[in-house]
This record gives C-alpha cells, sequence and structure tokens, in this order.
C-alpha cells in the first residue's frame, strides 16, 4: 500500500493531539507528576523504541506490514489459502490481532522476567495520552516480533495489518487519556470498546486490579475470559496509578529503562 508510513503517521499525530486537547480541557484526575517532565521521559522511550524497531528493521527485513506482503507473494498463511471475501478477511484478521495483543499483555503480567519490562508502562504515576506510548524498547521489539510470527501464520491483507495498527495505536491513546467521560457514554462505549475508566482500573497499584481488563481495543476479551472489573475499589478520583513501591523516578528517562533489571 502505497504511503503505509505518511498514512499511519498523519493518524497517529493527529489522534494525539485530538486526545491531548480534550485531557487538557476536560481531565478525569489531577496529576501527581509534573508534566514536562513526565512527557520528556515517556516522548524519549518513544523515540528510543522507534530507533530500536528501525534497527530491527535492519536485521529483519520485514516488521509486521513487510511479512504481511511477504506471506501474500509466497501464499502463506491461513487466509491466503481460504480465498474469503476481501472485507470477511480484514475483518476477522483485525479481530484475530486484537485478540493476540490481549493475549500478548496477559502473559507480560504473568511471566516475571516479561513483568520486568512491562512494569515500565505502568510505572507512570500519572495517567494520559503519553503513557500508551511508555513503552521499554525490549518489550516493543518483543511485540513486534510476535505479531510478525501471526501474520506469516494467518497471512492477512496488507491492508488488514495496516488498518490493525492504526486501530490499535488510536484505541491505545484513547483509553489511557486522562478523559472525563459522561458515564452513560461510558456505560455504552465499553459495551465494545475499552474506554479511559476501564483502562484506568488497569494501572490501579492493586494487584487484583492491575491483574484485570487487559484489552487495548475491543473489551469483550475480558468479558470472554473473566478477566473483567468495572470500577476501582478507591473510585477513580482516589484510587493509586502506578506501582506501590516508586517515588518521583518513573518521570526520569534512565530510571525507567533501567527499572527492568531492578530486584522488585
Amino acid at each position: 500500500m502505497e504511503n503505509e508510513i505518511l498514512i499511519r503517521l498523519a493518524a497517529f499525530i493527529g489522534l494525539f493531539a485530538v486526545f491531548a486537547v480534550i485531557e487538557a480541557w476536560l481531565p478525569r484526575r489531577q496529576r501527581v507528576q509534573s508534566r514536562p517532565k513526565r512527557w520528556l521521559a515517556n516522548w524519549g522511550l518513544v523515540l528510543l523504541d522507534s530507533a530500536s524497531l528501525q534497527l530491527m528493521a535492519r536485521l529483519l527485513p520485514l516488521l509486521a506490514v513487510g511479512a504481511a506482503h511477504d506471506a501474500a507473494e509466497m501464499g502463506w498463511g491461513l487466509f491466503n489459502q481460504l480465498g474469503w471475501p476481501g472485507w470477511l478477511e480484514v475483518l476477522l484478521a483485525v479481530l484475530v490481532l486484537d485478540l493476540a495483543i490481549w493475549a500478548q499483555h496477559l502473559i507480560t503480567h504473568k511471566i516475571p522476567l516479561l513483568w520486568r519490562f512491562h512494569r515500565v508502562h505502568h510505572a507512570d504515576r500519572d495517567f494520559d495520552v503519553t503513557t500508551a506510548l511508555r513503552f521499554h524498547p525490549v518489550e516493543i521489539l518483543f511485540s513486534m516480533l510476535l505479531k510478525i510470527g501471526l501474520v506469516y501464520l494467518l497471512g492477512p491483507a496488507v491492508l488488514a495489518v495496516i488498518l490493525f495498527e492504526i486501530i490499535l495505536n488510536g484505541t491505545a491513546m484513547f483509553n489511557h487519556a486522562n478523559i472525563r467521560l459522561p458515564l452513560a457514554l461510558d456505560r455504552v462505549l465499553r459495551l465494545v470498546l475499552v474506554t479511559p475508566d476501564m483502562h484506568r482500573v488497569h494501572h490501579s497499584t492493586y494487584r487484583a486490579e492491575h491483574d484485570s481488563n487487559y484489552g487495548f481495543s475491543l473489551s469483550i476479551w475480558d468479558r470472554i475470559f473473566h478477566t473483567y472489573v468495572a470500577q476501582p475499589k478507591d473510585g477513580h478520583e482516589g484510587m493509586t496509578i502506578g506501582l506501590q513501591w516508586q517515588d518521583e523516578r518513573p518521570a526520569r528517562l534512565g530510571w525507567s529503562l533501567a527499572l527492568p533489571f531492578f530486584r522488585k
């Protein structure tokens, strides 16, 4: 697909700007840490993640979208054998990929080594649109390897992979945004999509709460697999976000990169 990178970048920048403006206008919670310091650390991680993926692209010529191209040319993957209508293939591929991201998120909480890297995301003491971008480069590379493998197994259309990446990035920024949605709207939206109030529960310091609501896009997986928690025990204004033992250090880039190697 021509201009794929420009399309994805435009969608990312546009959605980030929209959610950043809305959360500044209608915030759900008061901030705990200075926004400039946090954003500097979180955007620093974004730049390092991007550089890591660029390096991976040099070592492995194909990332997720390239793998879809390659699978189509080689005739590999389930969908390349079935010959189903394009619209159905795209729909099913997006659903399967979203379920895979839900499962990946689950295992990053259950496997101690993976949790060491994933807790960089959870260490953010505030919860806003930049939290959606706060991941350790090692976790980003691990996630991309899983996506590449799944794309070769499924053989989805290139369009499906691009749509999925745009949807995943957009919904992740939406459900991490510090946005005050009307409660009635939240109840309706979360029947299908993960809302900010739903995902904020996942960032609680309580173990039972951060081991719930693993979805990034669709809320149905948590309902199906009984990992859904509707509201935080202490309420959205009273709950504590982050890790139980942390202090001001999550707003520092160097500390965030070194966190997986700490004992706790």
